[in-house]
């Protein structure tokens, strides 16, 4: 079991520019959604619609700041297939043009068997991987991913998020008290850095008036589906 400290506070200026820049794109959008998990939530986010190069250079910079401000440990990038080989990428090429340029890699879904072959294209698996995502509801590409980097003889390090839910997860269908992202820092042992999480909406919807019609439903989904968080998104 997951033991943590209740701190359901918002991270600061950098996440309330992030939540902004989503909501005004329209990948953070407000209505009725299914989850994964079968929930019926009042928002959902998709990173696939940060769609031109304006959007996904922006996003990148969001990501590198919130990396290079954690001071979480990495010698390379994963994409994992599919949103992250883009989100890998372009925050790849971002934080070369903030002068730290490390090599990237990702996986394809089936292995090639023709050309070079195998499931993994980019820079050779080796030192402290930092995988980019853009959310995690159950986990599954997380662990796929962690098996494809330790079977090439490097070590899983990190996870880089754009948006913690900061929901339960579910496993065999029931509700558990721990989040996807608690999961990966306390069962997978990997860090985690994420540029908002779900406090940070809602102190976004608290603040600007648009929005403000969401925030009671949204409120009303954490209240009922929330979890317990120790901090905020830097990497530990």
């Amino acid at each position: 079991m997951v033991t943590e400290v209740a701190q359901h506070t918002a991270q600061g200026p950098l996440a309330q520019e992030f939540v902004q820049f989503a909501v005004e794109v329209g990948a953070l959008r407000f209505g009725e959604f299914r989850t994964k998990a079968g929930r019926l939530s009042p928002y959902f986010f998709n990173a696939g619609l940060f769609d031109d190069g304006e959007r996904l250079g922006r996003l990148a910079q969001f990501y590198a700041r919130r990396i290079l401000d954690s001071g979480i440990a990495f010698d390379m990038l994963f994409g994992p297939a599919y949103k992250g080989i883009p989100l890998g990428a372009a925050v790849a090429v971002e934080l070369a043009r903030q002068g730290r340029n490390v090599p990237f890699a990702y996986n394809r879904k089936e292995a090639k068997d023709h050309g070079e072959g195998g499931s993994l294209v980019g820079a050779p698996l080796q030192g402290r991987v930092l995988i980019i995502d853009d959310v995690i509801s159950a986990g599954t590409a997380v662990r796929e991913s962690i098996a494809l980097i330790r079977a090439a003889g490097a070590v899983p390090h990190g996870v880089a998020l754009a948006l913690d839910r900061q929901e339960k997860a579910t496993e065999n269908g029931a509700d558990v008290d721990y989040s996807a992202v608690q999961y990966v820092r306390s069962r997978l042992g990997l860090q985690v850095v994420t540029i908002a999480r779900l406090a940070d909406l809602l102190h976004y919807l608290g603040q600007d008036g648009a929005a403000r019609e969401h925030r009671q439903r949204v409120q009303a989904y954490r209240d009922r589906y929330g979890v317990e968080e120790d901090g905020p998104s830097s990497a530990r």
